[in-house]
Parts: C-alpha cells; structure tokens; sequence
C-alpha cells in the first residue's frame, strides 16, 4: 500500500518543500561515493548521525539536526521524499514558507527526543527526514482529515489506485508505527518506530494554533474535513494486468 498523491492543491508555490527536497537529495548524492567503503560510512555516520547514547552524554547536540538530512539508501530516500511531496505543499500552504521551516525543524528535533527517551542508552546511529515528515503527516491530519488521498494497492497481480480519506491512510500509518514501537527492541537497529510516533504527535500539537486559528472545530464543520477549496480531479487507473476467463 503506497500513497502516490492527496487531491489538495496548494494555492501557491511550495518553494520551501522543494528546497527541503532538494537538499535531501543533493546531500544524500553527495556521499554516494562514500557508500561503497563500510568504514568511511561509520566514520562519516559516527560525526553526523544521531546516536542517543552519545547526546545523552551531552556530546554531538548538532547531530539532532544532521541526522534529519542522512538517509541510509535510495529506497530510504525515495519513500521519504516522497510522503515529503505529498504532504508538505499543504501544511507550508497554511503556515506560510517561514513558519513551515521552523515547523518542519522543530518536528524532526520533537522526533529525535523521543527516539532518544526511548533507547537512551542506544549506540545505534539514527538518520533520515523521517521523523520530521511524520510531523507533516500530523499537522496534515489535523487540518485535513478526510482530504483524499490516492493510494496503490499491489498484492501479487492486483493493481489498483483507491482514494480513500486521509484519517485512514495516516491513522493506520501512525497505529503501526505505535504497534512495531512497542514490539520492537529499540536498543537494536532497524527502523526507528518512536521517532515515527514522537513526530507525528508533536506535528499535530505544533498545528494546533493554527488550526485554532482557522476556527477550529467550526474549521471542520465549514470544510466537513475536506480542503477548504476545490479538490484535485484524477481519472482512476485500472489495472493493465488482462483477465483470464475460465476453460470449459
């Protein structure tokens, strides 16, 4: 299940979305090279990568903030960039391009604290955007919660693009990261399931002024949930994969 676009057009240009993009990508290409050699990736993830076990010791704070723009590989990226995209243009859209940067910082930072006060004592190194995205993915639920949201479902040959509402999609998102948090062994590897969660929550609290502002609960009555301007149009997709009929 992937998403691969919502129905909520900005209104105006989402220059600092793109930006963010941007520099992921420039720095992730940047250290490529790098990549092909394990010993020059752990010296270069042991100066810019989080590890909690060292910031709890009080060194390398500036790690919180490095690690949001290290990804581990191009499927790590990719997937990042690409809930970056589908959310981000909306939030900086309400926010304003200013307010949308300290958002976007503030919700990586939120994220990296609660990776941190779950596996204190971790060595592993955290990196990627993730955290801060999932606080896009908060901020995002809040304002639009039943804002459409095309999604392409893949089992075996079935192939289809559903819209469904973006309260589904991101619930069932923010539930399992929650459910592989608690069952996961946080002091291992692997992905980093609170930081996921601590971003998502601290996205939604950091939109809360805002959706204050715009009226609140009397914001959802007004809107029922939806953008409050005309939605995307998309023709649905079928599947190519041809239907085979029965022998007789």
């Amino acid at each position: 299940m992937f998403p691969i676009r919502d129905h909520n057009p900005s209104t105006r240009t989402p220059f600092v979305t793109y930006a963010l993009m941007a520099t992921n990508i420039v720095v992730f290409l940047s250290y490529q090279s790098v990549m092909l050699d394990p010993v020059a990736t752990m010296a270069l993830f042991d100066t810019w990568a989080l590890r909690p076990v060292e910031v709890m010791a009080g060194n390398k704070p500036h790690t919180i903030i490095t690690s949001m723009f290290l990804h581990g590989g191009w499927m790590h990226i990719i997937g990042n960039m690409l809930f970056l995209w589908i959310f981000g243009d909306n939030l900086e859209d309400e926010m304003g391009h200013g307010g949308f940067v300290l958002f976007y910082l503030a919700s990586g930072i939120g994220a990296a604290v609660a990776q941190i006060a779950a596996a204190p004592y971790s060595p592993v190194p955290m990196v990627g955007a993730s955290g801060a995205i999932a606080g896009v993915m908060g901020g995002y639920l809040l304002l639009f919660p039943r804002a459409k949201v095309d999604v392409l479902f893949i089992i075996v040959v079935f192939i289809r693009i559903i819209p469904i509402p973006a309260w589904i999609m991101l619930g069932l998102w923010f539930a399992l990261q929650l459910f592989n948090g608690v069952g996961t062994d946080t002091s291992g590897g692997g992905v980093a399931y609170w930081a996921h969660a601590g971003g998502f929550i601290v996205g939604m609290v950091l939109t809360l002024p805002l959706f204050f502002r715009l009226g609140g609960p009397a914001f959802w009555a007004r809107t029922d949930g939806h953008p409050d301007h005309p939605e995307a149009k998309y023709p649905l997709q079928r599947s190519n994969v041809p239907k085979v009929g029965r022998r007789r």
